[in-house]
């Protein structure tokens, strides 16, 4: 075709389509950046200041240390303690567990990015956020466990080891890591799948699935939807177990005569209620509300009041809340001492 004959018309529907292809080409390549070359990514992490750096670096190894040792010491009683073979342990021996992979997951990432490199490879990311999801999910559901445990406890306390046998605690145990994995895996998989663009700056001190719509250069509605369903359903369904079950716990302990028995009763929940409303308040405040691409610090201390926190004053709160891990805290003390 001769050029010279083109209309003007010709010429303007020519440098439209061209114009189009162009686009379209970008897009292809900018979706081949996302997928192919961003092989790790990078946080911006708590501070900038090196001195609060070194600061945050010697109170995350602090927390860290003490979430071991006070979660390792919980587990070690409730195993080697025959007394404490019960139900009720059997599942904090296992909370406890949770506690000590929950936090190995985020603490020694964040103080290696606090001294020596904030850079994490892609793979790596996908595992912590899966990890990182895992364990937080199937806490909840424990949690929601422990309290329809105490419930049981409490209102038919002649019937206690039956109705919470063995073989429940073991079903119960396998379907709240069951919860944990599919809500995690479907979490990562939405997460991951959200175009990039070349981005690959986190505003986070870990990998989080709502840090990934942030950075996202498409249309985030969609994946925010499912987000929000996973998290009704990961959080809101134990919430509310753990609502009736609190719930049946105070009408039951209502109807007890004496003050003493009221007293002796309710503190028996004492411990799990603290631990509820410490992991179950900030995680509501992240999951639940809407994500904004701006980047927000409320979203980074609510995420270690729900990840770093909670695991290392567990085992404190239920050690200094319980009579029982007290004696056996004084004993192993005293005998320590002599030798």
């Amino acid at each position: 075709m001769d050029l010279g004959t083109l209309k003007d018309d010709d010429w303007s529907q020519a440098c439209t389509y061209t114009r189009e292809v162009a686009i379209q080409r970008k897009r292809v390549v900018m979706k081949t950046t996302n997928q192919s070359s961003i092989g790790e990514f990078l946080f911006v992490g708590l501070s900038e200041d090196p001195n609060l750096q070194i600061f945050l670096f010697l109170l995350f190894l602090v927390i860290y240390i003490f979430t071991v040792i006070g979660n390792i010491f919980m587990i070690t009683v409730c195993i080697f303690e025959p007394h404490f073979h019960t139900p009720m342990y059997f599942f904090l021996s296992n909370l406890s567990f949770i506690d000590i992979c929950y936090s190995s997951v985020i603490v020694p990432n964040l103080l290696n990015q606090l001294i020596i490199s904030r850079r994490i490879t892609f793979s790596r990311c996908a595992a912590q956020m899966y990890t990182y999801l895992l364990m937080g999910v199937t806490e909840s559901m424990l949690l929601a466990v422990m309290a329809y445990d105490r419930y049981v406890a409490i209102s038919f306390p002649l019937r206690y080891t039956v109705i919470i046998s063995k073989s429940v605690c073991e079903i119960f145990l396998g379907c709240s890591w069951l919860c944990g994995s599919v809500f995690a895996l479907l979490t990562v998989v939405f997460a991951l799948q959200l175009p990039l663009c070349g981005n690959n700056i986190i505003d986070h001190f870990f990998c989080e699935a709502t840090a990934f719509v942030k950075i996202s250069c498409a249309d985030t509605s969609i994946p925010q939807m499912m987000f929000f369903v996973i998290a009704v359903f990961a959080l809101l369904t134990p919430t509310l177990i753990i609502l009736i079950s609190y719930i049946c716990i105070i009408i039951n302990i209502m109807k007890i005569s004496s003050p003493e028995g009221r007293y002796k009763a309710f503190s028996t929940c004492a411990s799990h209620l603290t631990v509820v409303t410490m992991v179950y308040g900030s995680a509501l405040f992240l999951c639940l509300k809407p994500v904004s691409k701006k980047a927000d610090n409320r979203d980074k201390t609510a995420s270690l009041f729900y990840t770093v926190i909670p695991a290392m004053l567990n085992p404190m709160i239920y050690s200094l809340r319980n009579k029982d891990v007290k004696l056996v805290l004084k004993k192993f003390v005293r005998q320590n001492t002599h030798h």
